[in-house]
């Protein structure tokens, strides 16, 4: 009898090891397909229908989602964006340019910010994601050779292209208020917050900086620390239209 309940005992403990063993490779499969289903919403293909070079696609964005104002591009990168607007600085953390949840989340612009980019400083954030997406190849830009080989790139906004030229990276916390102030004032405040790029950036290309300079500050986690922070900073040229083969 203790033999035979040794042997039922034997087969349920196999029996549950079987069921644990297909309940893991079928969770695991449902991550690998999760974890796609991620990059593949926040590939930057998925937006090129909408880009405003044909200023009608990028109205129907705008009508899907009324908080769509404007695209970023950087030159010779997978960084092809449509820009967005929330009433603060979480919504679109893990909301896409659609309005739908997504872990990818879109590039946004600080919720303090106008959106005509009138600001001194403008901020832009986006999550530092894998396989080239989102704000993924920030990084990049430690390496000096890329630094120096991707400076240039463009904002779409109020119907127009604006170039935008890169001269600083830096990696900061994110808590720094010496990068992220969207309240520069006067020329003393202007002077103190180039002094600090220059002060702490990894790299910094000296522009002909003039007060009515307007910058734009690209942001993204690293994947280092907690808190820690890779910034792209880029000066707006003065409302020159661009074309797309320009850059």
């Amino acid at each position: 009898m203790l033999r035979k309940i040794i042997q039922i005992t034997d087969h349920l403990i196999n029996w549950i090891m079987f069921v644990f063993c297909i309940l893991l490779i079928l969770y695991s499969g449902y991550g690998l397909w999760d974890s796609a289903q991620v990059y593949n919403q926040s590939n930057a293909f998925v937006y090129k229908t909408y880009k405003p070079d044909d200023q009608m696609s990028f109205e129907n964005l705008k009508k899907i989602n009324s908080e769509v104002f404007g695209w970023l591009t950087i030159s010779n990168t997978h960084i092809d964006y449509p820009l967005v607007q929330g009433n603060d600085n979480s919504k679109y953390g893990n909301t896409d340019v659609k309005g739908e949840f997504s872990l990818s989340g879109s590039l946004f612009l600080d919720c303090r910010n106008k959106k005509n980019f009138s600001d001194r400083n403008s901020i832009i954030y986006g999550h530092h994601m894998d396989k080239e997406t989102m704000f993924g190849e920030l990084e990049y830009f430690q390496d000096q050779r890329y630094f120096e080989e991707h400076q240039y790139g463009k904002l779409y906004y109020e119907e127009q292209w604006h170039t935008i030229e890169f001269f600083s990276f830096l990696s900061v916390d994110a808590y720094d208020e010496g990068i992220y102030n969207t309240n520069l004032e006067g020329e003393s405040e202007w002077t103190d917050y180039l002094n600090y790029i220059r002060a702490n950036a990894q790299y910094f290309k000296e522009l002909n900086f003039q007060l009515e300079d307007r910058y734009v500050v690209l942001s993204t986690c690293t994947s280092t620390s907690t808190n820690g922070r890779h910034v792209l900073v880029g000066r707006i040229k003065n409302d020159e239209k661009i074309s797309e083969q320009s850059l």
